[in-house]
């Protein structure tokens, strides 16, 4: 039968079917997929029947409305394969059959399920070749692919999916060919994961390829080319230098520190949306030397005596004297002149819209030990921000000092570069801990863990929002936001930066004692606009210190159940994780429903636990005058005792 009619068949079979029976479309289409599978060991689909009208309430299955939108069977131990039935399933949003035993190859009808918004096949022994029609899930924001068996070439038509976020993981398959010039053409924001496959030739230098951290493509013998270091036979690549840094350790070999978007599960160490596993989990002895560190280098020859240490007071030429460049540093025991910045190796560590991070590992003389910082480059948009606004933001952000805020350590603004130099923390963020582990083997976060964590992250921003008498606010709390050290210790990060990635000439307060500026923009179509209070994601409204508190309190919501802050977000009309809890709650359902398994088993925590739900779900109040100050909440939390 061709190709064309599967689909009518499909439908054609559907409707015999339910000539015998009460369940909907949607049920017998599912019932093809228990079909399929040939061993159930938690016999999870034991209670989906055909003497059911709907599926809505069969393990795995989320509906609205009555039409399935979520199917989720992960880690469940089926073997078995995909049927095409699944394609039939037209509200289907989310699809998770990741960690089981899936074999043959991804039925081309799957594609017809066009709402899909969240496809993760990994972890399967799925094979053959990946059809050009998975361009047709436009509405696709994360694809992961890797650790199957997959092969052929790499789908041109991924392009296509232009809204796509976190990172596309096409890694640990069977993957040939080149890579396709056209993957240049993915947005920035997305990260390239295509480590350990078969491919060949050069990588492309175009788009957004250039932005890729060099384990993207590792682990793929006859692959070459920038940010490799295999060299390609033609040409010789300057830009790689080899070095041999210490490898710091990280907490699960997989986080997303410094960076936005969402993290995705890879094999071995898989790379997160920050790319920061992408360059320390494998490669950490790969140095990548960055083009406008070069530049800066060059610049700085030319013009000798330009840039330099400064302080602030040393302005008196006020806008033009960033023109050619000026280094401030901020705390003299840093130890690092501009001229150890540009010639320090740097490795990508992150990147989201207000810029790329680097990791940079400097030092002066041969005989001296390496100084590890930060450096944030801010983005071109940030060029209407001027000489004299930057300098006040930075002097605003370095009079903070607190041992739970990341803390500044210089500043360098010229016409054309802002850059941003902070402490290195060399274990990722909370987002990460919770969302970037590659494989189930790995320990999740212990109750005391989160609890010291969200303990610590409260007391940094109590302290911002209470520092001096301006009423300062962070303006973008979530958990990629939230850095953590090797003893799990959290330092709040970005704060000021919202500031200078709007290129707003307004300062971090206003004689209005609140930021006047509101965040909206291209941001407010991914999954991180949930962190944004009410009053600012659907009104665009001011954004005040309430605005940060009810942001921390998604962050608490997060660490609790495990869960992204847009979870539930299809079957709730768009409210998201806190309407997910709150409903919960209010139904009086189990505690189980909601909060991350791996915390079940820790069952003498379950009153901390509820008391924490409990100070998240103040912090989310609609009506801003009902949330607690950041004071109160870091009280109520310390008064919380592990055990």
């Amino acid at each position: 039968m061709p190709s064309s009619s599967f689909p009518s068949f499909l439908t054609f079979f559907s409707f015999l079917i339910s000539l015998s029976s009460s369940l909907n479309s949607d049920g017998l289409s599912l019932l093809a997929l228990k079909a399929a599978i040939e061993t159930d060991p938690s016999h999870l689909l034991a209670s989906w029947s055909d003497s059911d009208s709907t599926p809505c309430h069969w393990p795995g299955i989320l509906c609205t409305r009555d039409r399935v939108t979520h199917l989720s069977l992960t880690n469940k131990g089926l073997t078995g394969y995909i049927p095409s039935e699944l394609g039939l399933l037209d509200s289907l949003q989310r699809l998770s059959l990741a960690f089981n035993n899936f074999s043959k190859p991804i039925p081309v009808h799957l594609y017809n399920a066009t709402n899909l918004i969240f496809l993760d096949l990994s972890h399967n022994s799925l094979s053959g070749p990946v059809s050009d029609q998975i361009g047709e899930l436009r509405n696709l924001r994360h694809l992961d692919l890797s650790s199957n068996s997959l092969n052929g070439s790499l789908p041109k038509r991924l392009t296509e999916l232009t809204e796509l976020v976190g990172t596309l993981n096409l890694s640990y398959n069977q993957f040939s060919g080149e890579v396709p010039p056209s993957f240049g053409n993915l947005p920035l924001i997305v990260n390239l994961d295509v480590r350990h496959n078969n491919l060949t030739g050069k990588i492309p230098q175009v788009g957004s390829l250039l932005n890729q951290g060099p384990t993207a493509f590792s682990g793929n013998p006859s692959l070459c080319g920038f940010p490799l270091q295999t060299l390609c036979p033609e040409a010789q690549n300057p830009n790689v230098i080899p070095e041999n840094p210490q490898n710091p350790k990280s907490l699960n070999g997989n986080f997303q520190g410094y960076g936005g978007g969402r993290a995705t599960r890879g094999s071995g160490a898989a790379a997160t949306v920050a790319v920061v596993s992408s360059i320390f989990a494998v490669m950490g002895v790969v140095s990548l030397t960055v083009w406008w560190f070069r530049r800066k280098a060059e610049v700085g020859k030319r013009d000798e005596g330009k840039s330099g240490k400064g302080s602030p007071e040393e302005n008196s030429e006020g806008d033009l004297e960033g023109q050619d460049g000026k280094f401030v540093v901020i705390d003299e025991g840093m130890n690092l002149e501009l001229e150890d910045l540009l010639r320090a190796s740097a490795y990508v560590v992150g990147k989201s819209r207000s810029g790329i991070v680097y990791k940079v590992v400097a030092g002066r003389g041969s005989g001296a030990a390496a100084s590890i910082v930060a450096v944030r480059r801010l983005n071109d948009g940030d060029a209407t921000l001027t000489f004299k606004d930057f300098e006040y933001e930075m002097e605003s952000i370095s009079r903070v000092h607190h041992p739970n805020i990341l803390r500044l350590r210089a500043h360098y603004y010229a016409s054309d570069e802002k850059l941003v130099v902070t402490d290195f923390i060399n274990n990722g963020s909370l987002h990460s801990a919770l969302h970037g582990g590659p494989s189930s083997s790995l320990s999740p976060l212990p109750w005391s863990a989160r609890l010291k964590i969200a303990q610590g992250a409260a007391r940094g921003l109590a302290y911002i929002h209470e520092f001096g008498a301006r009423k300062y606010v962070h303006g973008n709390v979530k958990s990629t936001k939230i850095l953590l050290d090797d003893d799990l210790e959290p330092y709040v990060s970005g704060f000021g930066l919202a500031r200078l990635s709007q290129g707003t000439s307004k300062k971090l307060s206003s004689s209005q004692n609140m930021i006047t500026t509101s965040i909206m923009g291209p941001s407010m179509t991914t999954p991180s606009a949930m962190y944004l209070a009410p009053e600012v994601r659907e009104f665009g409204g001011k954004y005040t210190q309430k605005c940060d508190v009810y942001s921390f309190g998604i962050v608490l919501l997060e660490l609790l159940s495990g869960r992204l802050p847009n979870a539930g977000s299809e079957t709730d009309g768009g409210k998201g994780l806190e309407c997910f809890v709150r409903k919960t709650f209010q139904e009086e359902r189990p505690l189980t429903e909601i909060i991350d398994p791996a915390l079940v088993p820790e069952i003498y925590a379950k009153k901390q636990v509820v008391s924490t739900f409990h100070i998240a779900l103040n912090c989310t109040e609609l009506d801003p005058e009902l949330r607690p100050r950041m004071r109160s909440v870091s009280e109520s939390l310390d008064r919380i005792k592990s055990q």
